[in-house]
């Protein structure tokens, strides 16, 4: 008599092998999204730093002072955020993982400027913007000349605060 089929053996390893496939291919998965999240974090950060260069050469429809960047009150929240920035558009303040800019783009409350020492810490799915006066004192009323800004936000491969300086340091 012959048969013909698979042993238990012969099953078991099959399903083994296809196990440790699956494993593997979902771990490459999770790794690439994590990428890709960091890579928006990147391009949003460079986004905004651009928008506050804009805001520092042409200002906005109602300013009349020029060569300066929003203290910490006209760049608070979606409206505000809005109203300083030139066609700023509201994805790029709000990081993976948040839920809206008002959330997400949030004002540091100290001028330490480290990526250690600026209040609070940026996570993953925040940016954290820090003006800064000629003095370095933080820049938090829109009467005060801000001529130097920071933005700090966190990678996720990696777990390390970052931070973009303006142009103008």
């Amino acid at each position: 008599m012959n048969r013909r089929g698979f042993t238990i053996v012969e099953l078991l390893i099959v399903i083994a092998l296809m196990g440790i496939l699956l494993t593997l291919s979902v771990a490459n998965l999770r790794g690439t999204q994590v990428s890709s999240r960091d890579t928006e974090r990147k391009i949003d950060v460079d986004t905004i730093a651009s928008q506050l260069e804009i805001f520092y050469k042409v200002g906005t429809d109602n300013s009349t002072v020029l060569g300066r960047y929003p203290s910490t009150a006209e760049a608070n929240g979606s409206a505000n955020i809005q109203a300083s920035f030139r066609d700023a558009d509201l994805k790029s303040f709000t990081p993976p993982g948040a839920t809206s800019a008002d959330t997400g783009f949030v004002m540091a409350t100290n001028n330490t400027q480290t990526t250690s020492g600026v209040a609070p810490q940026p996570t993953t799915s925040t940016y954290v913007y820090q003006p800064l006066q000629q003095d370095g004192s933080l820049c938090s009323l829109s009467s005060q000349a801000c001529t130097k800004f920071n933005l700090y936000y966190k990678l996720e491969t990696d777990g390390l605060v970052y931070m973009k300086t303006s142009k103008n340091q």
